[in-house]
């Protein structure tokens, strides 16, 4: 189980790193584009991993269902790249935190798994500790983005529910197939929008879409093994140790220098997220 909650807090932080990458070429390529240049480097990817690992041809169930999550894929990640766009990172990614408590909650209701009460206690320190940073946000005096926070919160609620629909078919299908229908399917989706707004790419920022297919795609292959092996409600607040990267990020790239608020929630959430992956 120890190894199973060491690769959700590698997976999460490798899926950082690509947030702050995306970040970056907001400012210079459409959402659209982004995105599907995300999925289709992506697919390259989990394309060469499946050739190599050669899981066998997938069952009609398991194209079936795993195309439906692509759809949800679709959503989240176009709604949270946007809010990337309009948001401070640590500020996206603290709204993007209400996912934890969607996976419990999905979790409950839709794989009947059992959220006993240190879990719910563990994401009630989380949740805490998201609302103490989005407050202190709020009293900053600057202007609020409301199209980024409901692109964030709705990435949320799609967000969580791609994770369940992944817990259920990380205990029937290959991880390999699973993570290659995560990035084919968006990609064909995405493809017309993004040629409607097209902008030709600089060739140095093909590396680096490149770079952020191979973080998005590794950090979701990783991701997809701890969830075969540990109930989703009980990795769910491990998601909010992806605050502590995008406050290290949003430092060092961005020249975002986070607040007592921020700092204060981020100890809840890391207490929140320990008090979960204890035995």
């Amino acid at each position: 189980m120890t190894g199973a909650f060491g690769r959700a807090v590698l997976g999460i932080a490798l899926l950082s790193a690509m947030d702050a990458l995306i970040k970056a070429m907001a400012a210079r390529y459409p959402t659209f584009e982004i995105t599907f240049l995300r999925f289709a480097f992506g697919t390259l990817v989990a394309g060469a991993v499946l050739a190599v690992r050669r899981p066998g041809w997938p069952t009609r169930e398991t194209v079936v269902a795993n195309s439906w999550r692509a759809l949800l894929v679709v959503i989240t990640a176009t709604s949270f790249f946007y809010a990337l766009g309009r948001l401070p990172l640590a500020e996206a990614q603290a709204l993007a935190f209400l996912a934890p408590v969607f996976i419990a909650f999905f979790g409950v209701v839709l794989l009947r798994e059992r959220v006993d009460g240190r879990i719910v206690g563990a994401l009630l320190v989380g949740f805490a500790g998201m609302a103490v940073i989005v407050h202190g946000s709020g009293t900053s005096g600057g202007e609020r983005s409301w199209d980024g926070i409901a692109a964030a919160l709705a990435a949320a609620v799609t967000y969580a529910l791609s994770m369940v629909m992944l817990r259920a078919r990380a205990t029937r299908d290959r991880v390999e197939t699973i993570v290659f229908f995560q990035n084919v399917g968006p990609a064909l989706v995405l493809a017309a929008p993004a040629a409607a707004v097209w902008t030709p790419p600089l060739v140095s920022d093909l590396w680096l879409f490149l770079a952020i297919g191979c973080l998005g795609t590794i950090g979701h292959l990783i991701l997809a093994t701890a969830f075969a092996r540990v109930e989703a409600a009980r990795l769910a607040p491990l998601e909010y140790t992806a605050l502590i990267w995008a406050v290290a990020l949003g430092y060092l790239f961005f020249g975002e220098v986070p607040s007592l608020q921020t700092l204060a929630g981020g100890a809840l959430i890391v207490l929140g997220a320990l008090a979960t992956a204890r035995r």
